[in-house]
C-alpha cells in the first residue's frame, strides 16, 4: 500500500486514480468487521508491533495516534508484567569531569545504556535501549529525573537548561524548550526537577524547583527558590506563584506517588539551624503541601539537621527515606505505611551484607574506611524490596526489609546508576508535529 512507501515511490507506482481505489477498497474491507474489533485487536498486540502498524494505512495510523487508544493501551500495559528500568554508563562517562580536568579524551561513540528487566524471580534481561542523545558538552551523563507511563525524564546536571521527555519504546522524544530560569540568565542557580502525570487534564508535567545564587549567599540562599511548570500539552513554560519558604537540596530526587511530586526541603529554625521536611506539590491543582519526615537526628545535633541528607523514594503508593552513613554495613529505611500519614512512619534496619564472606566483609570494612563510601539504596521492586548498590564491588542486591534475605542480581551498578518502575506504552504518538523520532 502507498502509505508504505515515499511520495515519489508512491507516485510511481500508483497513479492518483488507482491510489485512491486502493484507500476506498480498504475502507470498505474494514467496514465488514463491527468497529470495536480493530482496536480490541490492536491494542493487544507488542508496542513494537503496534508502532510499526502505523504505517499500513492511514485508517490505522489515526485509530494508533488517538489519544483514547493511547491511553487504553497504557491501562492495559499496567497488568502486564512489570519491569524495572535499569541506567549504566560506561567508566569514561562515569569519570568524564576527571577526565575533562586533565584534557584527557574521551570515545565519542560510547553512550549511556538503558536495561528493562523482567521483576520477577527469574529477573531476566527484558529488552534494552541505547539514549539517541549525545552525551552533554563536558561528557558528563544525563541524569535521569524519573519515569511516569513509559516517558523518561532525563536532564543535564543542576546547571543544565536542557530537559528531554522520551519514549524508547516508541522511539521518540521532545526537547523541551529553555526553561524561564536559568544559571546563565541569574548569575547563579541550582536546580532539581521532577516529572509526573496529572491525571485531571490528561498532561504530563516537568517541575523545576530552582535556588537562586549570589556571591552572599550560600546553596540555601535567603530568597526562596522559584518553581516553573513545563506542560507537554501546551509545549510551554509557566511560572508558579505561590512562594515555597524553604530551602532545596540540589539535584534531589522528586518521586511522583499519588498525583504530586516530593522532594525534601530544608527550613531554617533559627540563625544557624535547619529542619528536614517533606514538600508536596499536586500537579492537578498546583498547590503545596507538607509532610513531616521522622526525626533523623540525635541530640548531639542540637536540632540541626542540616548536616543530614535523607533521600526518598516512591514505595508502591506511598514513600520511603533512606538515610545513609558513612563507614556502616547498614542502611536506615524509613516506610510510610499510610501515605500522608506522619505518625505512620516506621523505621527499618537493613543489613545488605549479609550471605557475604567474612573475608568480603572485612574487605568492605576496608574499603569504606579508605574512600568514605557506603551501600546506596536505589529504589524498590514490586515486591517490596529495596535494590541496593554495595560499596564493595558495586553490585546490585535486592533485599527482603522483613526477613533481610538477599538475592544477587547479578547486575554491576556506577555512581549515576538509575533504577525505577517502567511501562510500556504509546505516549508521544499522538504529538508527531511536537516529537522527533529517531
Amino acid at each position: 500500500m502507498s502509505d508504505n512507501l515515499p511520495a515519489k515511490v508512491s507516485e510511481s507506482l500508483f497513479p492518483k486514480e488507482e491510489e485512491e481505489e486502493e484507500e476506498e477498497e480498504e475502507v470498505a474491507m474494514w467496514d465488514f468487521l463491527p468497529p470495536e474489533i480493530l482496536p480490541n485487536i490492536l491494542i493487544r498486540l507488542p508496542t513494537k508491533s503496534i508502532v510499526k502498524f502505523t504505517s499500513v494505512c492511514k485508517t490505522w495510523r489515526s485509530l494508533i495516534r488517538n489519544p483514547d487508544f493511547i491511553s487504553a493501551h497504557l491501562k492495559l500495559s499496567n497488568h502486564n508484567q512489570p519491569l524495572l528500568l535499569f541506567r549504566f554508563c560506561s567508566d569514561w562517562l562515569k569519570d568524564a569531569m576527571f577526565n575533562m580536568m586533565f584534557s584527557m579524551k574521551r570515545d565519542t561513540h560510547e553512550n549511556e545504556v538503558y536495561k528493562l528487566y523482567c521483576d520477577n524471580q527469574d529477573f531476566n534481561e527484558h529488552t534494552r535501549f541505547v539514549i539517541p542523545f549525545r552525551p552533554q558538552a563536558h561528557g558528563s551523563p544525563f541524569r535521569v529525573v524519573g519515569t511516569c507511563n513509559g516517558l523518561v525524564c532525563v536532564t543535564g546536571d543542576c546547571f543544565s537548561r536542557i530537559i528531554i521527555l522520551w519514549n524508547p519504546c516508541v522511539r521518540m522524544f521532545v526537547v523541551l524548550p529553555e526553561p524561564n530560569v536559568t544559571y546563565q540568565l541569574y548569575g547563579g542557580c541550582c536546580a532539581s526537577a521532577g516529572f509526573g502525570f496529572d491525571s485531571k487534564t490528561n498532561d504530563y508535567k516537568v517541575v523545576r524547583v530552582v535556588s537562586v545564587l549570589d556571591g552572599r549567599r550560600t546553596v540555601w540562599g535567603v530568597s526562596p527558590p522559584k518553581v516553573e511548570v513545563y506542560s507537554l500539552d501546551t509545549g510551554e513554560w509557566s511560572m508558579v506563584t505561590t512562594a515555597l519558604p524553604c530551602a532545596v537540596w540540589p539535584g534531589d530526587p522528586m518521586p511522583f506517588v499519588n498525583g504530586a511530586l516530593h522532594w525534601v526541603a530544608l527550613r531554617r529554625t533559627n540563625y544557624e539551624k535547619y529542619r528536614n521536611f517533606i514538600t508536596v506539590l499536586d500537579l492537578g491543582d498546583m498547590v503545596f503541601r507538607e509532610i513531616a519526615l521522622p526525626i533523623l537526628s540525635d541530640d548531639k545535633d542540637n536540632g540541626d539537621e542540616s548536616h543530614i541528607h535523607p533521600f526518598i523514594s516512591a514505595y508502591g503508593n506511598s514513600l520511603a527515606v533512606f538515610q545513609e552513613g558513612f563507614h556502616t554495613l547498614c542502611v536506615n529505611v524509613w516506610l510510610m505505611k499510610r501515605y500522608a500519614d506522619a505518625s505512620s512512619w516506621t523505621k527499618i534496619v537493613i543489613f545488605p551484607h549479609i550471605g557475604l564472606m567474612d573475608q568480603d566483609i572485612n574487605d568492605m570494612i576496608d574499603v569504606d574506611h579508605a574512600e568514605g563510601d557506603t551501600h546506596r539504596a536505589k529504589g524498590f521492586r514490586q515486591s517490596g524490596e529495596v535494590v541496593v548498590q554495595l560499596d564493595f564491588d558495586q553490585r546490585l542486591v535486592s533485599q527482603d526489609l522483613e526477613t533481610q534475605e538477599r538475592k544477587d542480581l547479578r547486575i554491576s551498578a556506577y555512581n549515576y546508576t538509575f533504577v525505577g518502575s517502567y511501562v510500556k506504552s504509546l505516549v508521544l504518538l499522538d504529538k508527531p508535529n511536537r516529537a522527533a523520532t529517531y
